[in-house]
């Protein structure tokens, strides 16, 4: 079984979590993103949200999500965002991302919490529907889903 530590994100990891996120991206279907990051990049949005954690074992980042504030949405939520490496998936990376982000959110001051969701990305509705988080509004491209702390 995989042993992973779940920490705050720092500077440093950025190239790291770009390189997980582009092959994220390069396969398609599970986030809107269509073009590559760089680690610059991801240091510039890390000075933008709020919080950051990723997952690792052994030294190998294997997931890392982050919650910000957004502007379509009340001051007391943020929005988030998960990404997990490519055949990661059910190691328990998303769960351990998301306690340690879920109390990170609420010490935070924050009531909610949003995920953004493309209608046809099964994978990521099924995620956040097992943490608790539940149908809030439907927009033209996107299912929101709300998590309540």
């Amino acid at each position: 079984m995989t042993r992973l530590h779940v920490r705050p994100a720092r500077p440093f990891d950025a190239g790291a979590m770009a390189t997980l996120l582009n092959a994220i991206i390069a396969q398609g279907g599970t986030t809107a993103m269509t073009e590559p990051v760089t680690g610059a990049d991801l240091r510039d949005w890390m000075q933008e949200a709020d919080i950051w954690h990723v997952a690792e074992s052994d030294g190998e980042i294997l997931g890392f999500q982050w919650i910000g504030r957004h502007p379509g949405l009340p001051e007391d939520a943020c929005d988030i965002a998960t990404f997990v490496a490519l055949g990661s998936h059910g190691l328990g990376v998303g769960s351990r991302l998301f306690d340690a982000t879920r109390a990170a959110a609420k010490a935070a001051g924050f009531a909610w919490i949003a995920a953004r969701i493309a209608p046809g990305n099964e994978g990521g509705q099924a995620y956040y529907r097992s943490r608790g988080f539940e149908d809030w509004l439907r927009t033209g491209d996107k299912v929101i889903k709300r998590f309540d702390l």
